[in-house]
């Protein structure tokens, strides 16, 4: 024994230990520092895009009471500002002036128009101005109440609860791809190809953007993977689609001409095209799939199809005005940044849409005459 030494001393930790220790550290503020670098590049890639360096998820809130996702009354995060009364867009007063002509937008993310570059480019604001201009000594307002990942049953809720009461003259309807994909969601979960979790988010979406990114990449690799094999495709006859959407659609309509002397509803634009060739129907499939991996193209324009037919027909046996002209907007990446969502020039094209049907209309005509000054 050395003399030096204490007897309650133990044995030294072998170098190579310690060397193996060093390295995992070493290794381990490596992964650390690049997780924090491709999350900075993300969100100052979303900075240039959007104008913002945060996750959009904060805007919204769970209303207790409506069971309803809403807009958080007087936030701001980018390119997006919500009102004081929780709708996208400018502020308006709660009771409607006297003289003034008041339109009401139901519809999901692709009427709330989180894709575009300012609250101005949002197709519902667009379509005001087109109507201002078309209409002078007509002073006009909205309400946007278009929210991400709505069905026609929660603006059915919007309606009774938020949007009415606000007294709208005219409401427009702009509905289809949840609750399409809901449908056809539940009879690939009927099939045995498909689970809800598969698309569950995760607290840690909130906080990270690289997260959220790579989830959905994953998804659509998946979606890619789950396209080679015939087995994991939903077969299904799309002339028995829509039915749900039929009936909740028709009691939306119904319901808002108890509200406004002006209904109209929009038949559904995509950038998905039948005329397209195989590439160019994958990279506009894209987003659909993410949500839909069950999917085949065919069945997705199907689908789509199917749920516009449905739409005239509600339009046509309620007396609403119909919007039609889907395809108008070009399928292009110029007007679409994925399946559904618009870009600033895709939603300019949907504002002319509606306001090409609005502004010719004789029942707009009269209540656009008896508002002007």
């Amino acid at each position: 024994m050395n003399p030096n030494s204490s007897s309650t001393d133990g044995p030294a930790p072998p170098a190579t230990a310690r060397l193996w220790a060093g390295l995992a550290a070493v290794v381990v503020l490596a992964l650390v520092v690049v997780l924090l670098a491709a999350e900075g590049f993300v969100r100052v890639r979303q900075w240039y895009k959007y104008g913002t360096l945060a996750s959009y998820e904060h805007l919204y809130q769970e209303d207790p009471v409506l069971k309803l996702r809403v807009l958080r009354a007087g936030a701001r995060e980018g390119t997006i500002s919500i009102n004081s009364l929780g709708f996208r867009g400018p502020e308006i007063p709660r009771d409607k002036p006297a003289h003034r002509l008041r339109i009401a937008f139901l519809g999901a993310s692709t009427t709330y128009c989180a894709e575009v570059s300012s609250d101005a480019a949002v197709w519902p604001h667009q379509a005001i101005e087109m109507l201002g201009r078309r209409f002078p000594g007509v002073e006009f307002d909205y309400v946007n109440g278009g929210a991400p990942g709505y069905r026609v049953e929660a603006s059915l809720t919007n309606l009774r609860h938020r949007v009415g009461v606000l007294k709208p003259d005219v409401i427009v309807i702009y509905h289809a791809t949840n609750d399409l994909s809901g449908e056809l969601r539940r009879l690939a979960e009927e099939a045995g190809i498909f689970k809800p979790s598969d698309l569950m988010r995760h607290g840690i979406d909130e906080y990270s953007l690289l997260y959220e990114l790579l989830r959905k990449n994953l998804r659509v690799m998946a979606a890619e993977r789950q396209a080679a094999d015939a087995k994991s495709i939903l077969a299904f006859d799309p002339a028995r689609l829509g039915e749900g959407f039929r009936a909740d659609l028709t009691r939306l309509v119904e319901e808002s001409r108890r509200v406004a002397p002006v209904v109209a509803v929009a038949t559904f634009a995509t950038h998905l095209r039948p005329e397209h060739n195989l590439e160019q129907q994958r990279r506009a499939a894209v987003s659909a799939l993410v949500v839909m991996p069950f999917m085949s193209l065919p069945g997705l324009v199907d689908g789509y199809r199917r749920y516009n037919d449905v739409i005239r027909e509600v339009g046509r046996s309620t007396g609403a005005m119909l919007i039609e002209g889907e395809n108008d907007i070009p399928g292009d990446p110029a007007h679409f940044v994925d399946t559904v969502h618009f870009t600033d020039a895709g939603a300019r094209r949907m504002a002319e849409r509606v306001v090409g049907v609005l502004a010719t209309a004789p029942e707009f005509l009269r209540l656009a005459e008896s508002r002007r000054r």
